[in-house]
């Protein structure tokens, strides 16, 4: 079946299950990213999806990449097995355009821009807030292609988690958590090890003779340990909480004859204080800090990136119809690169950012909108204005349709402006000026009944001074004059008796206006469908598929679509313990995320949990 094909066949079934929808519910869920503070997910103005923990235990996931692939608009790409760099692209744009946060601390490293998703543990992962679309009037800088919010596990009781499956992985996690009217605390620790497989490929090289291939045949694997805490107590009507997330690694990869060695440390730490000041004002007090340390010896490098954070954030009920949401920001952000093979000069630079924003929201009857705006000062590139502005219109009980119009900007990262490169290529620009977007969005949310629920959301994108590495011969960072990202995405969820069907659809086409190129490494069509059947209380079991139209990579290199076909199931041994099983590439084809980098085969995982 072609990827035409395939993709008209799922939408086909999207609409066809609007017929056989029974009476089973589909309970909106609370989300508190898209406009910081808390609504339902459906209410929200903006495209908005939410991972829950039952949803990351049902698909029995190794690691985050194999949840976030079956998103609509995400597109997550590995250069190697777990434990290799992993970029997620939400909307087509870049991978450091997506503003990521661990329970509210902003986590992307000064240096890159980017989060490091190859070191979160899933099972640290209590849910994961996916806002689509350009958030920088509520959080600044980074949000051009949306806000991707993760929040850690929160127990109640004692956990126990183990997993063992292909490529020797072996994982496990114990945990602990209390509550009770005044408050609680929860405290998980864990370790994973991965044996691998090769990261490359034979056909990375350049020829046989390519004096800098990279290519090594044996296995690349990883290993982690880290942990979360949380606590909570309430003060009066205010509730002081604290939540700290930590993980070291170790990741193998391929350089040539000799192999190299990465160590990794991820850590964020944050306290807040929320509640009720008045019937009419609810306000959120927080501070944060993030750490990020990259060290490869086989380079001769590291990095180090820090970022200290403060905010305060204002919900004001200026009548039952009206909402006003104001805050304030304040940034400072350090990143270090230590460099001893005489490529370039290392640097060390720290910048502040502070910001004030502003929201109001009005909901009357079928009608509701929202204008924000923002103005921002980064104490390198000065000020910068960004706004939004939103309606949602409720033709029926069954029919809603929306509209939105957003600015965004990014001011460049610490590797941008000042890397010295390898050798003089893919060098920083001091010179380089902040990306600026505007976005566009129409959607339509159509609710047959409680079960059955379909939703469509266009988009388009415009990014003015991109940077990209493509300057001259030595691939210096420059900003190129624009790029353009449209598309559509679908969602689909049916709930219909012991029977649930999820479908995800998305068409884009991101590309640099000023060559017609595609922008690498994102494909034009995707869709996703999960299938999943109840076989009484104990047993259920769930098909995956997957599939990736072609995309263009380094070197004008155009990598073909593929498909994939996963199974999972779970059967509760009784009320504690719970035994699941997954089985990844059923059909065991062989594809490629990124050119000469190798991706997993058929495999297989067994987990076993035991939860009170």
């Amino acid at each position: 079946m072609s990827q035409k094909s395939i993709l008209a066949f799922s939408i086909l079934l999207a609409l066809a299950g609007s017929a056989r929808a029974q009476d089973a519910a589909l309970q909106p869920t609370v989300e508190v990213t898209a406009s910081r503070v808390a609504e339902t997910a459906d209410a929200s103005l903006a495209d908005v999806s939410v991972i829950t923990r039952a949803d990351i235990e049902a698909s029995h996931a190794p690691d985050l990449l194999e949840v976030l692939r079956l998103q609509a608009g995400v597109d997550v790409v590995r250069t190697g097995g777990p434990g290799a760099q992993t970029n997620v692209f939400l909307r087509g744009t870049n991978s450091n355009h997506v503003l990521v946060l661990i329970d509210g601390v902003r986590v992307a490293s000064s240096n890159t821009g980017a989060f490091a998703w190859e070191n979160l543990p899933l099972d640290s992962v209590e849910r994961i807030e996916i806002v689509r679309g350009p958030r920088a009037s509520y959080w600044g800088s980074d949000a051009i292609g949306g806000v991707i919010q993760i929040f850690t596990r929160k127990l109640t009781g004692p956990h126990l988690a183990a997993s063992y499956g292909s490529y020797r992985s072996a994982d496990g996690s114990a945990g602990f958590g209390a509550r009770d009217e005044n408050g609680g605390f929860s405290v998980q620790v864990g370790a994973r090890h991965v044996g691998g497989y090769s990261a490359t490929i034979p056909g990375i090289c350049n020829g046989p003779n390519d004096p800098y291939c990279i290519y090594n045949p044996d296995d690349n694997g990883a290993q982690y340990h880290g942990g979360t805490l949380s606590a909570d107590y309430k003060l009066g009507t205010q509730t002081l909480s604290a939540s700290a997330f930590r993980n070291e690694g170790t990741q193998n990869f391929d350089n040539g004859a000799s192999d190299g060695i990465s160590h990794t440390l991820d850590q964020a730490i944050g306290a807040a204080l929320e509640g009720d000041v008045t019937n009419a004002w609810h306000q959120r007090l927080s501070v944060g800090t993030s750490r990020e340390d990259l060290d490869t010896p086989a380079f001769a490098s590291a990095y180090r990136s820090t970022r200290e954070q403060a905010s305060w954030t204002n919900d004001l009920a200026l009548s039952a119809a009206q909402h006003l949401i104001a805050g304030i920001d304040a940034v400072h952000e350090r990143g270090v690169s230590i460099d001893t093979s005489g490529f370039g000069a290392p640097y060390e630079k720290s910048r502040d950012i502070d910001g004030v924003f502003t929201g109001w929201r009005v909901a009357t009857g079928d009608y509701d909108s929202e204008v924000a705006a923002r103005y921002d000062h980064n104490s390198q590139f000065g000020g910068a204005f960004s706004g939004s502005a939103a309606a949602g219109w409720k033709f029926s009980d069954a029919l809603r349709l929306t509209a939105s119009f957003g600015t965004a900007f990014r001011a460049p990262d610490l590797n941008e402006l000042y890397s010295p490169g390898y050798g003089g290529y893919y060098a920083g620009n001091p010179d380089l000026q902040p990306e600026r977007s505007r976005t566009l969005e129409l959607g339509a949310e159509w609710t047959a009944d409680a079960a059955n629920r379909l939703a469509v959301h266009a988009f388009s994108t415009r990014v003015h001074d991109l940077i990209d590495f493509s300057g001259g011969s030595t691939y210096q960072a420059i900003n190129i004059d624009r790029a353009a990202i449209d598309g559509v995405e679908l969602t689909h969820a049916l709930r219909t008796g012991v029977w649930s069907l999820t479908n995800n659809v998305t068409v884009q086409n991101p590309r640099n206006t000023d060559t017609g190129a595609q922008l690498l490494r994102r494909p034009r069509q995707k869709l996703s469908s999960v299938l999943e059947r109840g076989f009484g209380e104990r047993l259920s079991a769930d098909v995956e598929f997957f599939a990736s139209g072609s995309r263009e990579d380094v070197g004008a290199r155009s990598l073909p679509g593929y498909a994939l076909v996963n199974l999972r199931a779970d059967y509760r041994l009784n009320a504690a313990w719970c035994l699941g099983a997954r089985l990844e590439n059923l059909l065991d084809r062989d594809y490629e995320l990124a050119h000469g980098y190798n991706t997993p085969g058929r495999s297989g995982y067994l987990t076993l949990t035991w939860q009170p």
